[in-house]
């Protein structure tokens, strides 16, 4: 018991899910709606309790696709994006430097505009 809270634990600094993780989520879903199925018995059927079980339900439905979905899609790591972001950086440099090589490079017959200042009289 005590292995599945040091895992659970370590599962909070790592990216994706783990076993540990989506037990917790359950048990804790499963611990608010019996909680509310109690209130809604203890209180003769309160509207507020119904319509607070019926938002818990679809928030569970709700993580449990988002789970679902998280489990489809590769996670990486800090280091890779780093490098991802490194090489997007290196690209972009390339680029700039080879535009600024190509707009020094080309001629143009047109006359250049002269900006005249104004000077203000005192």
């Amino acid at each position: 018991m005590a292995n599945f809270f040091v895992k659970l634990w370590e599962s909070v600094f790592e990216p994706g899910t783990s076993p540990q993780l989506i037990i917790a989520t359950h048990v804790s879903f499963v611990a608010l709606l019996l909680t509310l199925l109690w209130l809604i018995y203890a209180t003769n059927g309160n509207i507020h309790f119904y319509i607070l079980f019926g938002i818990s339900l679809l928030l569970w439905v709700t993580v449990i696709w988002f789970i679902s979905e998280l489990s489809q899609v590769k996670l990486r790591d800090n280091d890779e994006l780093d490098k991802d972001a490194n090489k997007k950086d290196e690209v972009v440099t390339k680029n700039d430097a080879e535009g600024k090589q190509e707009k020094g490079n080309t001629t143009s017959s047109a006359k250049p505009t002269q900006t005249h200042s104004r000077s203000r009289k005192a």
